[in-house]
């Protein structure tokens, strides 16, 4: 299963999807089952690595993270590589929409959305509260698996 967490710039809530979601199906034994990536809707930030806050929020939390990951946009054929393509947002999910316009495999989702909810994951570009983004990533990825793990 190919996965593709995405958020605005992809330096802080989608590289925390990608390595605690990497994480829990290394715990749970079926990382050879996944392949996870992350990526972003704007291009500002392509080529700069994690957020060092993001990284010592993950570090925090015993998450191992590649430390030589840089910030990527998605692309259109970025639908045809992943079965899941998760955003952060209701704003990414909008500007996702017009990298990916149609979504007729149902692919797209809010992070949110698999743990029964319809909110944001929280930004902490803009709050500096990386724990309550990390919780908030813990629990949808989570959710996540308990709908698509293959186990």
């Amino acid at each position: 299963m190919n996965v593709l967490f995405v958020c605005h710039g992809n330096i802080c809530r989608s590289p925390m999807g990608e390595f605690i979601l990497k994480a829990l199906v290394k715990a749970k034994g079926c990382e050879a089952q996944y392949y996870i990536e992350s990526a972003a809707v704007s291009a500002e930030e392509t080529g700069n690595p994690i957020y060092p806050p993001a990284r010592r929020c993950l570090s925090q939390h015993g998450v191992w993270f590649d430390p030589a990951k840089t910030a990527r946009q998605v692309t259109p054929s970025d639908y045809q590589r992943f079965d899941h393509i998760i955003c952060m947002d209701a704003s990414n999910l909008r500007l996702m929409r017009r990298i990916i316009p149609q979504d007729p495999e149902g692919k797209i989702h809010l992070m949110m959305s698999f743990a029964g909810s319809s909110r944001d994951v929280a930004d902490p570009w803009y709050t500096g509260d990386f724990e309550t983004t990390f919780q908030d990533v813990l629990e949808g990825c989570e959710a996540f698996l308990k709908t698509y793990n293959p186990r």
